[in-house]
C-alpha cells in the first residue's frame, strides 16, 4: 500500500497564478526526490456546508478560493524519508517565509493517511 500526504489552503485569487507558479516548482522537487504523484487542485464545484465544508475548513474569506492537494509515496518510510529532503531542499528556501507565501499558511492544514481501498 501506498502513503498519502493531504493538504488543503485558502489562496486568494489574485495570488493564484503566482501560487500555480510555486506549486510546479515545488512538484518537481518532489518528484526529483522520489514521491510517485503530485497534484494541486483548485475549488470547481465546492460549497459551503450547513456543518462542514471546504471553504469551512480553511475560514476562506471572499475573493479567496480553496485547494486541494495530495502527494503520493511508496510507503510512510518513503515519505519521511523525502519529506526530509524536500524540507531541506534549498530552492524551496524561498517558499518558507510565511510573509512572503502566496496564500495564508496559518489557515492551511494536512495530514497523512494510510490507503484503505486502492486500484
Amino acid at each position: 500500500m501506498s502513503y498519502v500526504d493531504g493538504f488543503v489552503l485558502p489562496v486568494p485569487m489574485d495570488r493564484l497564478a503566482e501560487y500555480k507558479k510555486m506549486a510546479r516548482k515545488a512538484g518537481k522537487i518532489w518528484m526529483e526526490h522520489g514521491a510517485l504523484a503530485y497534484s494541486e487542485c483548485v475549488a470547481d464545484d465546492v460549497k459551503p456546508g450547513k456543518s462542514t465544508s471546504f471553504p469551512q475548513s480553511v475560514k476562506l474569506k471572499p475573493g479567496e478560493t480553496v485547494v486541494f492537494s495530495w502527494v503520493v509515496y511508496k510507503n510512510r518510510r518513503d515519505r519521511d524519508r523525502i519529506m526530509k529532503k524536500v524540507m531541506e531542499d534549498p530552492r524551496l528556501a524561498e517558499f518558507m517565509d510565511p510573509k512572503t507565501l502566496p496564500f495564508d499558511g496559518k489557515r492551511m492544514f494536512w495530514g497523512g493517511f494510510k490507503p484503505i481501498v486502492e486500484f
